[in-house]
């Protein structure tokens, strides 16, 4: 296959295009790509159809009748493609003697994204992760856009009330409990430490707003229109919106993305009024640290707000149904996690059923008994922390009155292209089946519009990475160890742990380790789990690796930095086929 040197320019009169350079094959998909590139900058700049300059040299044979090689089925798969963008071009034909440089002007325009229109080609219900991510992505592809979202705040529970304001408020736990018990062994004496709540909070509400500020501007950047309001649908491509100023409007769009997100679930019997008995969002914003504090469920949200009041001063117990605390995650690194968080005083009832809350008091009683059966006991608490899940928030949206199906839990059934079983209507994130994780609906939301764009979208579910952000940290990708015996799959296992990273100890911070599963055959790596400090952050090595289906030997033989805590990743990746070197 010969190649030619192509270099175009776009001309504008406003805005200036560098000159590109690259290679492309001798044949009409040269052409087809220029014009995806055009088309693609065109849209996302809001401009009218551009002017191209090609510069070919030597000369290429553009004109389909003067091109030997091309075959029937070629042309009609390239002229379809160009269909499709609504993109129509001039040719001229040329002889290969010619030397200098050909000059093509080609006038481009594509059907979608139309300003004069009313119709949108993607609305979007939800500002959430999934939502606001679907947005800017479908306004990037040349789709014109609009985002309706009844908080009348960007980023969803996420931003508003979730992981933002959760992690701001870990960390903010952490320093003063670091300050408070960690300082003086470093050589910093402090003569008092003490929580200033409500300046713990402003930082906290203060981050959220600052990112919320952010996304709008991000819209504004990207020209999505953004509808604060309830919106529920009026048909397969009509959605009705009480706007939060108290009016009413009709958003019109050929693809509607249901992004909704999720909502507390509670458990029966239990009234969340927000105040002794909260959900994780009242948990957030408690006006003291409370003297006793019981946590109903040891899943990532409740270990998370327990570790931050427990930090505080809290007594924390955890009360849980299930055998385990967080049932999805390794066994081992799981039976580890629990002991550092009882090191932390964090008490654990587990295998523990919640009978009755009694909120009538000063404070809050709650019954309980084992989940088999057994004697009552009852607790008393300042507060009650539900944390027993998420409920998909797919209720008052009218997606009967269109016929989209649901399950028994409310979740949207889609295909894999993130398509209900109605025409035009899609929907992402927690709305669907699927770990519910804001990184996830976010990658939802970049398939499903480059689905809707005609482009290939693709999530594996598989190889989503979790992590339970308290201290220290776990984080997880691909397979535990539970998963692979029930399989049946033959593994190795490597280990190493942080006790042993130079890193790790010269910081003083060297609790846990990094464990690696990989196949017994090939070495391909099928799950990755660490416990410590920032392993949210480490994870993501194993994330690639997994996703390019890389062995351990593979990690092993990459250099990386001395002195790192990433050095144990290398050091269990070498035990998982080797030995390592350090321990």
């Amino acid at each position: 296959m010969r190649f030619w040197k192509l270099k175009y320019v776009l001309n504008q009169q406003v805005d200036k295009f560098s000159i590109i350079q690259r290679n492309y094959s001798h044949n009409i998909w040269s052409i087809v790509e220029i014009f995806n590139i055009i088309c693609d900058y065109k849209n996302k700049k809001g401009l009218k159809p551009l002017s191209l300059a090609l510069y070919i040299s030597p000369a290429l044979f553009i004109s389909t009748k003067s091109q030997p090689s091309f075959s029937l089925s070629n042309k009609k798969m390239a002229m379809a493609n160009l269909a499709r963008r609504k993109a129509y071009f001039l040719t001229r034909n040329v002889t290969s003697s010619h030397t200098d440089a050909l000059k093509f002007s080609f006038s481009l325009s594509r059907g979608f994204a139309s300003s004069g229109s009313d119709e949108n080609d993607v609305v979007v219900i939800g500002g959430g992760p999934g939502g606001y991510v679907a947005a800017i992505k479908a306004a990037q592809l040349g789709l014109k856009t609009t985002c309706i979202e009844k908080r009348g705040a960007l980023g969803g529970t996420c931003l508003n009330v979730g992981c933002i304001p959760s992690k701001a408020l870990l960390h903010s736990s952490h320093m003063y409990h670091e300050a408070k018990h960690a300082f003086a062994h470093h050589g910093i004496k402090l003569a008092s430490v003490e929580v200033d709540l409500p300046a713990m909070l402003a930082q906290k509400d203060n981050a959220v707003k600052n990112l919320t500020r952010g996304i709008e501007g991000l819209f504004k950047k990207n020209k999505v229109t953004y509808v604060k309001g309830y919106g529920k649908f009026l048909s397969p491509n009509e959605v009705s919106v009480e706007t939060i100023d108290g009016g009413n409007t009709v958003v019109k769009g050929k693809h509607i993305i249901v992004a909704t997100g999720s909502d507390v679930k509670s458990l029966p019997g239990i009234t969340i009024d927000e105040k002794k008995i909260v959900s994780s969002t009242g948990a957030l914003s408690l006006s003291e640290v409370p003297k006793k504090l019981i946590v109903i469920g040891a899943g990532y949200i409740g270990l998370e707000m327990g570790s931050v009041w427990g930090r505080l001063g809290s007594e924390v117990t955890v009360v849980e149904f299930a055998a385990d605390i967080v049932p999805s995650m390794d066994g081992e690194i799981r039976k580890q996690f629990q002991r550092s968080l009882e090191k932390q005083k964090m008490k654990f009832m587990l295998k523990t059923k919640v009978v009755s809350v009694d909120a009538s008091g000063d404070g809050v009683n709650l019954t309980v008994e084992p989940s088999e059966g057994g004697d009552q006991t009852t607790l008393e608490a300042d507060v009650v922390l539900v944390s027993a899940g998420r409920t998909p928030f797919t209720s008052g949206l009218d997606l009967e009155k269109i016929g989209v199906e649901t399950d028994k839990g409310g979740r949207i059934l889609v295909n894999e292209r993130f398509l209900t079983n109605v025409s035009g209507v899609y929907a992402i994130g927690d709305v669907i089946p699927g770990p519910m994780l804001a990184h996830k609906a976010e990658e939802d939301g970049v398939a499903c519009v480059e689905f809707i764009a005609g482009k290939h979208g693709h999530v594996d579910y598989d190889k989503v990475p979790g992590v339970v952000y308290t201290h220290p940290e776990v984080a997880s990708v691909g397979k535990t160890e539970e998963q692979l015996k029930k399989d049946g799959v033959s593994y190795r296992v490597g280990k190493f742990p942080f006790m042993a990273n130079s890193r790790a100890k010269a910081i003083d911070n060297a609790e846990g380790l990094v464990k690696i599963l990989a196949d017994k055959e090939t070495d391909k790596i099928l799950g990755v789990h660490i416990m410590s400090p920032n392993a949210g952050e480490l994870i993501h090595e194993a994330v690639l690796a997994i996703n390019y289906d890389a062995s351990s030997e593979d990690i092993a033989r990459v250099c990386h930095a001395h002195p790192t805590m990433s050095e144990a990743l290398k050091e269990a990746a070498m035990a998982t086929y080797d030995k390592p070197i350090h321990i």
